[in-house]
C-alpha cells in the first residue's frame, strides 16, 4: 500500500492501493500471456440486481469468516441481516449412550439372520440426541424516510473487492453505499454518502430475535447484549429454569462527517442523523463461546470486551484505510486463480434473447411469476449496461448459454468459502455463515455425509488451502467427543462421527430414523480431507502433528467396527447407505443392513492414506498401520449389480427410489480413488450406468456431486449438462416445485437454500479442466470443447505441490505452464486427450509446455 500523503497523521486521508500480482499471474506475464487487469475490466465479476431484495435468497452476502451479513438494499430502508459464526443453542452434550453395545450385538444378529426390517426397527435404540441451531445475530436497519421517488437504483456485489454496493438517485443527488466485512479488523462497515452536501439523514437500530437489551451511548454508539437459548427450544417445554446460552454484544458506532451533521438519542434505543455529508458505520461483535467443551455459564469470556477491544481498533483506522487492508486480506486469496470460458469470437449474444426467453419460459411453472417479476423490473434499467442483473443472465441461460455466468459461479464460490470459513474461525454449516431464521432447515447444522465435505472440495484445487484451517481445527475436537462415543456405544477404540454435527462437535447418531442417524462414517470421511491436504501441499509437518495422530485415530475406529463375519470378509455391520431405504427380500422396507459399498469405500481410502502417511514418516511398523495391512485385502470388493450399475448395498436388493439423491455408492470414483478409468475401466462403465440410472434431477448438492462424477469419467458433454441443470432460477414462493437451481443472489438450492452446492461446483468445474493423483496430471480431462472453445484457467492447485496454468483453443490445448514450490515432487507423467509424457518437475522452476506436451522453455519461480 501506498499514500499520496502521510495517512499516519491524517487519519481522513485517502489510502491508494497498490494490487500486489498473483503468483499465477506472474508466471502467466513472464510467459507473455495476456494480462489479468484489462480482462477485469471487460469481465467483471459481479453478482448485480436492479431492485431491493424482496425475500432473503435476494440479498447480496458478505463475511470475514466470524461475521456474516446479507445486504438488502432498499431505499426507504436498508437492512444488514447479521450472523456471528459462534452463536448457537446449548453447550457441550454428552454424546455416549451406555445402552448402545447392547442394542448393537441386538442388531447384528438381527442382520446376520437376514431381519433387515426388524434391524431397522431395532437400530432406532442407537440414536442420539438432536443437534443445536444456529442462530442469527440480528439486523442493522436503517430508515431513510417514506415514499422517496428514485431512479437509477443498481445494487451489485464485486467479487473482485468483496463490498457490496448500492447506488440510486432521487432528483438530482446521487446516493451510495458500500458495505464489506474485513477480515484484518474483524468488523462490518458501511459508508453512506451522497455527491451533494448535507443529504445524509436517516435512523438507525439493531434488532435481534434473541434475548436481549439495548442502550445508546452519546459516543454514536449502539450496544446490544443478549443471549442464546441454553438448550434446543422445544414446542413443549415450559420448564422454569434453562440452563445459561452462549452470551453475544453487538456495538454499531457512527463516524459522521459534515459541518452541520448532529446524531441525536431516540428512545436510547435508535440513533436519529441529520445532515450528514457522509457517514461511515462500524459493527463489532463477539461471542462468550470458548471452546465446544466449556459450558457458556462457565466461560470467562467478556463479548462487550472483546467487542469493544475490536472497535477501537478500527475506530482508529480511516474508510480508506479499512478498505485498503480490506482487500489487500481478500485479494491475496481470491486473485489466485483466474478463469476465462469463450464460445469463440463470432459469438454475440443479443439482447432479444432475454425477451424470447422470458416468453418461452413463461410456460414453466417451476418459474413462475417470480423469475419475471424481477427480470421485467430490470431490463429497461440495465439492458445496454455491460454487466446485466445476474437473474436475467439465469433466466437465459439456457438459450445462451453465457459461459461468463459459470465463471461468475465458479468464482461465487471461492467468494464464499474465502468468506465463511477463515484461520480460526468456526467451519462453514449448511448456510455458510448466512442465515435469517432462528430455526433454520436441518438446524443449519453442518452434515458430514456429503454436505460438510463439499463445503471443503474447492479449497484445495481453487488454492485456497487456508480456508481449510477450521475444518481441520473442527476434526480435532471431535477426535476429543468421538472417543468417548467410540469407546462407549460401540465399545471401540479411535474417534468416531456421524451424519449430522453442531458447534460443540457431536459425535453421537443423530435422533431418529436410522437411514439418516446410523451412520458412523461421518468421522473417517472427514479424516480423508487431512490427506488430501496434504497430498496438495506436500506439508510433511502438517501430516506429522495434525493429521496423522487423527488418521491413525480414526483407522484405529474402523479396525474395531470391522467384524468378521458369517461371509468370507471383514463387515461393517450395521450399515447403510446415507439416506437412501432398500425393499428387503421380504419385501418390506428397510435401511440396516451389512457392509455397503461406501462404507467399504471410505474404509479403503482412510486405511490407504495412513499406510502411505506410515511409509512417509517412517511409522509403517505399528501395530495399527500391520493391523490395516493386513484387514486391507479381506474388505469386500466393489460389486456389479444384475443391470450392470455399482451395487449400492452388500446384496442386490431392489431400490424403491432410483432417483435418490445421494450418490454414496459412487464414492470410490470422486471424491475417493479407489476406480479410475485406467485402473478399473469396467467399474467406471457400471457408474456410468448408475448415473445414467439415478438421473440428472437432485438437488443442487446432488448435481454438483455428479458433475465431478462425470468428469471423472472424461464425459464432458454431461458434466456440462449437470450445469445447464444447476443454472436454473429458484422462485423462493414456489421452492418445492423442483430441485437444485440457483436464487437471484446465486445461492444454490436444495431447496431451500443450501450452501453446499455452491462450493461443489466450483471443485467440480476444476475437475472437468485439471485432475491429478500426485503421479499423474490431466489436463482438460473433461472440457466441453464445442462449448467452451477457446479459454484460460491461471492457478488451479494440483496434487503433489504443483500450480497449473492452461491455456486452449479451437477445444485444444495451446501452452501449459506447470510449476512446484515444494521440495519432494512426486509427480511422473502428463497427459492430455491421449497424448502422455514423462515429466519431472523441479522446485522453484516453471514449465512450458506446448499443445503435444513438449516442454518448450523452463525458467526460476
Amino acid at each position: 500500500m501506498d499514500c499520496d500523503r502521510d495517512c499516519g497523521s491524517d487519519p481522513g486521508a485517502e489510502w491508494v492501493w497498490v494490487r500486489r500480482p498473483a503468483e499465477a499471474e506472474a508466471v502467466a506475464a513472464a510467459a507473455g500471456w495476456p494480462a489479468a487487469a484489462a480482462d477485469e475490466e471487460a469481465r467483471p465479476l459481479k453478482v448485480v440486481f436492479a431492485s431491493p431484495a424482496r425475500y432473503f435468497t435476494d440479498a447480496a452476502p458478505i463475511g470475514n469468516g466470524r461475521l456474516g451479513a446479507m445486504v438488502w438494499g432498499g431505499v426507504e430502508s436498508e437492512r444488514l441481516q447479521l450472523n456471528h459464526d459462534t452463536l448457537w443453542t446449548g453447550g457441550p452434550g454428552n454424546y455416549t449412550n451406555p445402552k448402545a453395545p447392547a442394542v448393537l450385538s441386538k442388531v447384528r444378529s438381527l442382520v446376520d439372520n437376514g431381519k433387515y426390517p426388524e434391524a431397522t426397527a431395532a437400530a432406532y435404540d442407537l440414536s442420539g440426541d438432536q443437534t443445536q441451531v444456529y442462530q442469527p445475530l440480528g439486523d442493522i436497519n436503517l430508515i431513510f424516510g417514506k415514499h422517496i421517488k428514485h431512479a437509477n437504483y443498481k445494487r451489485e456485489l464485486d467479487l473482485h473487492t468483496a463490498t457490496v454496493n448500492v447506488t440510486y438517485t432521487v432528483g438530482e443527488v446521487l446516493y451510495s453505499r458500500e458495505h464489506f466485512a474485513s477480515n484484518p479488523h474483524q468488523v462490518i462497515v458501511t459508508k453512506i454518502s451522497a455527491n451533494k452536501p448535507g443529504n445524509i439523514s436517516f435512523t438507525v437500530s439493531l434488532t435481534t430475535p434473541l434475548d436481549h437489551k439495548i442502550r445508546v451511548t452519546d459516543a454514536n454508539e449502539i450496544i446490544m447484549e443478549g443471549s442464546c437459548p441454553g438448550e434446543k427450544p422445544q414446542k413443549d417445554n415450559n420448564a422454569p429454569d434453562h440452563p445459561i446460552g452462549i452470551k453475544f454484544c453487538a456495538i454499531l458506532y457512527l463516524q459522521t462527517n459534515g459541518a452541520n451533521s448532529k446524531v441525536e438519542v431516540i428512545k436510547d434505543k435508535m440513533l436519529k442523523l441529520d445532515g450528514a455529508d457522509s457517514v461511515v458505520l462500524l459493527l463489532a461483535a463477539a461471542t462468550s463461546f470458548e471452546g465446544p467443551f466449556i459450558k457458556p455459564s462457565e466461560s470467562k469470556l467478556d463479548p462487550m470486551v472483546s467487542a469493544f477491544n475490536t472497535l477501537s481498533v478500527a475506530r482508529s483506522m480511516s474508510y480508506s484505510q479499512l478498505k485498503a487492508y480490506h482487500m489487500d486480506d481478500y485479494q491475496s486469496l481470491f486473485h489466485r486463480v483466474s478463469l476465462q470460458l469463450s464460445q469463440g469470437s463470432n459469438y454475440q449474444l443479443g439482447d432479444s434473447r432475454i425477451g424470447q426467453s422470458a416468453q418461452a419460459g413463461s410456460q414453466d411453472a417451476t418459474v413462475s411469476n417470480y423469475a419475471f417479476l424481477i427480470a421485467d423490473c430490470t431490463r429497461s434499467a440495465a439492458l445496454n449496461d455491460s454487466v446485466k442483473p445476474t437473474v436475467d443472465r439465469i433466466i437465459t441461460f439456457k438459450d445462451n448459454e453465457d459461459p461468463s455466468l459459470v465463471e461468475l459461479l465458479f468464482q461465487f464460490g471461492r467468494y464464499l468459502l474465502i468468506s465463511c470459513s477463515r484461520p480460526g474461525t468456526q467451519i462453514s454449516n449448511l448456510q455458510g455463515i448466512w442465515s435469517n431464521d432462528p430455526s433454520p432447515p436441518w438446524d443449519a447444522a453442518p452434515h458430514p455425509n456429503i454436505n460438510l465435505q463439499m463445503n471443503y472440495w474447492p479449497a484445495l484445487p481453487c488454492n485456497l488451502s487456508e480456508c481449510q484451517g477450521p475444518l481441520f481445527d473442527f476434526i480435532g475436537s471431535l477426535s476429543v467427543n468421538g472417543a468417548k462415543t467410540a469407546k462407549v456405544n460401540y465399545e471401540a477404540s479411535g474417534w468416531v462421527s456421524h451424519q449430522v454435527t453442531d458447534l460443540w462437535a457431536k459425535t453421537s447418531p443423530d435422533a431418529g430414523d436410522p437411514v439418516w442417524a446410523l451412520w458412523p462414517m461421518g468421522g473417517p470421511w472427514l479424516a480423508t480431507h487431512l490427506w488430501e491436504h496434504y497430498s496438495f501441499t506436500l506439508d510433511k509437518q502438517f501430516l506429522q502433528k495434525t493429521a496423522y495422530p487423527l488418521m491413525e485415530g480414526s483407522a484405529s475406529f474402523l479396525l474395531d467396527w470391522l467384524i468378521q463375519g458369517h461371509r468370507e470378509y471383514l463387515e461393517t455391520n450395521p450399515s447403510t447407505s446415507p439416506e437412501h431405504y432398500f425393499i428387503a427380500p421380504d419385501g418390506k422396507k428397510a435401511c440396516v443392513s451389512y457392509s455397503t459399498t461406501m462404507d467399504m469405500s471410505i474404509i479403503r481410502e482412510v486405511f490407504s492414506a495412513v499406510v502411505l502417511s506410515a511409509d512417509i514418516l517412517g511409522k509403517s511398523d505399528t501395530n495399527v498401520v500391520q493391523r490395516i495391512k493386513k484387514a486391507l485385502p479381506n474388505l469386500p470388493p466393489v460389486k456389479v449389480a444384475r443391470d450392470g450399475t455399482i451395487m449400492e448395498w452388500a446384496q442386490d436388493f431392489q431400490d424403491p427410489e432410483v432417483h435418490h439423491r445421494h450418490v454414496s455408492h459412487l464414492f470410490g470414483l470422486y471424491p475417493g480413488h479407489t476406480m479410475s478409468l485406467e485402473q478399473t475401466p469396467d467399474l467406471c462403465k457400471s457408474v456410468a450406468n448408475s448415473l445414467y440410472k439415478r438421473g440428472d434431477e437432485g438437488p443442487g448438492w446432488s448435481t454438483s456431486w455428479k458433475m465431478a462424477l462425470w468428469a471423472h469419467l472424461h464425459n464432458s458433454d454431461h458434466a456440462y449438462k449437470m450445469i445447464l441443470q444447476l443454472i436454473t432460477l429458484v422462485d423462493p414462493e414456489h421452492e418445492v416445485s423442483r430441485e437444485g437451481g440457483l436464487y437471484s443472489n446465486l445461492f444454490t438450492a436444495h431447496p431451500p437454500f443450501q450452501i453446499d452446492a455452491n462450493f461443489g461446483f466450483p471443485a467440480a468445474l476444476s475437475e472437468m479442466l485439471v485432475q491429478s493423483t500426485g503421479t499423474d496430471l490431466y489436463l482438460l480431462p473433461a472440457l466441453p470443447r464445442n462449448k467452451w472453445p477457446h479459454g484460460c484457467l491461471k492457478g488451479l492447485k494440483a496434487r503433489g505441490g504443483v500450480t497449473v496454468n492452461i491455456s486452449w483453443r479451437e477445444g485444444s490445448l495451446h501452452e501449459a505452464l506447470l510449476w512446484s514450490s515444494s521440495g519432494h515432487n512426486s509427480l511422473g507423467k502428463l497427459h492430455c486427450g491421449d497424448q502422455t509424457t514423462t515429466i519431472s518437475i523441479s522446485s522453484g522452476q516453471v514449465y512450458m509446455f506446448s499443445r503435444d506436451l513438449k516442454c518448450l522453455k523452463t525458467w526460476p519461480l
